[in-house]
């Protein structure tokens, strides 16, 4: 099946750049050399996806922890405690 293209992306490129690139794309048996890019792009832009995805799974998961980073609540009792017993710790090693 024949992929349709229906845009277009210009990118200019030192001499060394393109001969680097299609020798690769040569050495992975691509036709030509605009296949081969637009495999590498698309694989590149896949990964991008699924490791920013990973971090924070959704736009909700995003919009809470940008909130908690904006608006961090109020040290609570237990948080006042373990930061006395830290400097309480740091203190007792010499440090």
């Amino acid at each position: 099946m024949a992929t349709l293209v229906n845009d277009r992306i210009d990118v200019r490129i030192s001499k060394e750049q393109k001969e680097l690139i299609k020798f690769a794309s040569e050495l992975k048996g691509f036709k030509n050399l605009s296949e081969f890019v637009v495999f590498c792009i698309n694989n590149e832009a896949n990964k991008i996806i699924i490791e920013n995805n990973q971090i924070l799974k959704s736009i909700e998961d995003k919009k809470i922890f940008l909130n908690a980073l904006l608006n961090p609540p109020k040290p609570n009792h237990k948080l006042k405690q373990a930061q006395l017993n830290y400097l309480k710790f740091i203190e007792s090693n010499g440090a």
